[in-house]
């Protein structure tokens, strides 16, 4: 028998799923711009396409949080998510005054969602080290 719930197996389906498209679309990405294949509008398209899996991907927690019957596990998960976003918040804040003060150069936006997700690791880990449990996603 499996250990994860029919919620949990359709999140991880998901993330896995959205995943490999964010790298598939990446590596689009990188190699268009690279080899100069596209101007215009739809190099705006191609830039913001790896983006998309990304926004999937926060939309498939919102969708488990929706669905999750067990409160427990959907406790464990908003804990993690409530983690996550003050980690990546607080970086961004002491960054954003640290480069305004021109202690530190500049960070690309997008690494606000890469430290989010570096986040809902440390989450997991903070909820199975006062909890005992990471709750399997």
């Amino acid at each position: 028998m499996s250990k994860f719930n029919r919620y949990q197996r359709r999140y991880n389906r998901a993330v896995i799923a959205l995943w490999l498209l964010y790298t598939g679309c990446l590596f689009l990405a990188i190699y268009t711009f690279k080899h100069q294949l596209i101007s215009g509008f739809a190099a705006y398209v191609i830039a913001a396409l790896p983006a998309v899996p990304i926004i999937g991907i926060f939309f498939a927690i919102g969708r488990y949080l929706g669905e999750e019957q067990d409160e427990y596990l959907r406790m464990l998960m908003v804990r993690q998510t409530l983690w996550a976003s003050a980690f990546a918040l607080s970086l961004a804040t002491v960054w954003g005054f640290l480069e305004n003060f021109g202690l530190v150069g500049h960070i690309d936006a997008y690494y606000g969602a890469v430290v989010w997700f570096l986040g809902l690791g440390l989450g997991a880990l903070i909820n199975k080290l006062t909890l005992g449990s990471a709750a399997n996603c």
